[in-house]
């Protein structure tokens, strides 16, 4: 492919080689958010369009807002990996990747600039109005591969991008004193943390015991709807988000 008509029209073409036919009829639903993790955008640009890499995303957003779109939303890209969400594995059919320029935790994580998440808004606005995308379903990668993947981070703003009406959101609860789940722990309270994170979407068992897996999701959650302590232990301020969240989901959504 020499070329394309990007989705988005105030994006820049760049064609990738890595991408393919989304599989057994999936569409996009989803759209991932993921950071690049490299010391900078012309090198992550680079790499998501070099065929050795096996690796790409339909869309990626500068630092300063300039996007580039290297995958039809059409087809299907290779960003997610090893990912799940409300059961389904080949979340790169059904989904639309955006890379977001920052040279993330190994490599200086820093806030991303104003213009960048301007530019992010504009872009998933254009993707959800295409798709019919709904709020729930716009998600970090660290979503729907916990523990492999913690992109884009605590310092995302995610509440930035649901008052722009892309995503779903509620004031996180303040951290404040009571008992909380931690490794270890077993029996009903766990079980049912387990079932309301599994009920969100995030692939975690209902075994009761508050395991190593059980502790990755918690992180997770945390380090998209509740960012002050990401450390996989459900304290009540955790819990009491995640049950927000719950309650504002449309019944379709459950």
């Amino acid at each position: 492919m020499s070329g394309f008509v990007p989705d988005q029209h105030s994006a820049e073409v760049r064609v990738s080689p890595n991408f393919g036919e989304r599989r057994d009829g999936l569409r996009p639903e989803i759209i991932i958010l993921h950071y690049t993790g490299m010391i900078s955008g012309p090198a992550a640009e680079d790499w998501l369009c070099n065929p050795a890499s096996e690796v790409s995303s339909h869309y990626l957003v500068h630092e300063h807002g300039r996007v580039v779109q290297m995958v039809r939303e059409a087809d299907r890209a290779w960003h997610a990996g090893k990912s799940s969400w409300h059961g389904v594995t080949d979340i790169n059919s059904q989904s639309i990747g955006i890379e977001i320029v920052n040279p993330g935790h190994q490599l200086g994580y820093k806030p991303f600039p104003r213009k960048q998440i301007a530019a992010v808004i504009v872009l998933c606005q254009g993707i959800v109005e295409r798709h019919r995308i709904r709020p729930e379903m716009v998600l970090a990668h660290s979503d729907v591969a916990p523990g492999r993947k913690i992109d884009p981070g605590e310092k995302f703003p995610w509440r930035t991008l649901a008052k722009a009406g892309v995503g779903h959101f509620v004031s996180p609860a303040r951290r404040r004193a009571g008992a909380e789940l931690r490794a270890e722990d077993a029996g009903e309270r766990v079980e049912r943390l387990q079932s309301m994170l599994a009920r969100y979407g995030y692939g975690v068992e209902t075994t009761g015991r508050y395991d190593k897996a059980t502790a990755t999701v918690v992180a997770a959650f945390q380090r998209h709807f509740r960012p002050a302590r990401v450390d996989g232990m459900a304290d009540r301020a955790t819990v009491d988000t995640l049950t927000r969240l719950l309650a504002t989901l449309p019944a379709a959504a459950i």
